[in-house]
């Protein structure tokens, strides 16, 4: 699968852009500031109905206008084409469409086109909580599981609802452990799977990781991703009955899936602590091209691969390593921004396959071939 045309309207600080793209490595170059990240996040929106870095959709609609666009047209390898449509009015609601079709759950079109985003704020995964390991760990298994997502889904739901509950609990004055007991029993239901689920990907995904660090880093060194879950001892059952007065008086649930966390190592050291700034470069970029073909196998088809500023994570000669990795033909079409024109010239001049280069100036994009 490939994007073959992009269609943006007031997207950020693009009022307007019409790009055709090549099959294989299509490069953004331009200042800080250009725009040259909004063309990776609006491709990214198509991808996961969201931008990777903005919670708000709103907040993406260009200053003084009223709305956003993004279509995107792309190529199955059937050779069928799927135009993805999005569209953020103001005072309305986001409308996601798929050839004209509007979804009615914007969770079913997760997975339709895979795509994977190496960013510098992927050294987050390392460096802020657990919060956002576990969005990594679930939006790479929601690519390939509708199931998993949808049990995923249901289980913050029902979690809201417990908490809701035990908050209501505290403020009245009174507790029912029979009502409370319909919650757990939901809560155990999808716990379970998710977390035996999560397991069971971190073990095949494992040795596909330490294959990318191992080209990425150019050492030897033994990394490792440890799955942090009370559910390896007890039963999701048994925790919350254990937990269940301190749930009571912090109106809260502290225990579950929502608490797993994942251990970052190199050497059995803690990335966070231990690893230097060229490590913990190294890892996150492995993390996610092990994550490119770990989806490549689970879905049949190469994702889409985006690279933002990777100069800024790497040093030259891995960066060079780095393109010419993903130039082969074991990987899909890949985009990438850069500041420096001879240098992202230079790079492509000494890999095969056909490229385009895009000159990004003040959100507006120029096709220079």
């Amino acid at each position: 699968m490939f994007l073959k045309e992009l269609k943006l309207t007031n997207f950020k600080n693009c009022e307007s852009a019409d790009l055709q793209f090549s099959e294989k490595i299509n490069c953004f170059v331009g200042l800080n500031g250009a725009g040259k990240t909004n063309i990776l996040d609006a491709i990214y929106y198509l991808a996961f109905c969201k931008s990777y870095f903005t919670t708000t959709d709103r907040q993406n609609i260009r200053h003084g206008e009223d709305f956003f666009a993004i279509h995107g047209d792309f190529v199955t390898d059937n050779d069928e084409t799927q135009t993805i449509s999005c569209v953020q009015k103001e005072a309305s609601k986001k409308s996601f469409k798929c050839n004209k079709k509007e979804y009615e759950r914007l969770a079913d079109h997760i997975g339709k086109i895979p795509l994977v985003m190496i960013s510098p704020y992927d050294r987050d995964l390392i460096n802020d909580g657990s919060e956002l390991r576990r969005k990594f760990i679930d939006g790479v298994i929601s690519q390939f599981d509708s199931v998993y997502l949808g049990d995923l889904l249901q289980y913050n739901k029902v979690l809201a609802q417990r908490n809701t509950q035990l908050k209501q609990f505290w403020d009245n004055r009174y507790f029912d452990r029979n009502l409370l007991t319909l919650w757990d029993d939901q809560l155990v239901r999808y716990a379970t799977p998710i977390y035996e689920k999560r397991k069971a990907f971190l073990q095949d995904f494992m040795p596909i990781f330490q294959k990318y660090y191992d080209i990425v880093s150019g050492t030897s060194e033994k990394v490792d991703i440890v799955y942090e879950s009370a559910l390896h001892q007890k039963t999701m059952a048994e925790l919350l009955q254990e937990s269940l007065e301190k749930d009571r008086y912090s109106s809260y649930t502290n225990v579950g899936i929502h608490k797993d966390d994942l251990s970052f190592r190199i050497d059995n050291h803690p990335v966070k602590k231990f690893g230097s700034q060229g490590q913990q470069k190294s890892f996150v970029v492995a993390v996610k091209l092990a994550q490119f073909d770990f989806n490549y196998h689970k879905v049949g088809f190469k994702p889409i691969l985006l690279l933002d500023d990777i100069f800024d994570k790497l040093d030259d000669n891995r960066v060079a390593q780095l393109v010419k990795l993903v130039g082969n033909d074991y990987f899909g079409q890949v985009f990438i921004t850069d500041t420096q024109r001879l240098r992202i010239q230079y790079l492509l001049d000494n890999i095969e396959g056909n490229h385009k280069i895009f000159e990004v100036e003040k959100g507006k994009v120029r096709d220079d071939g």
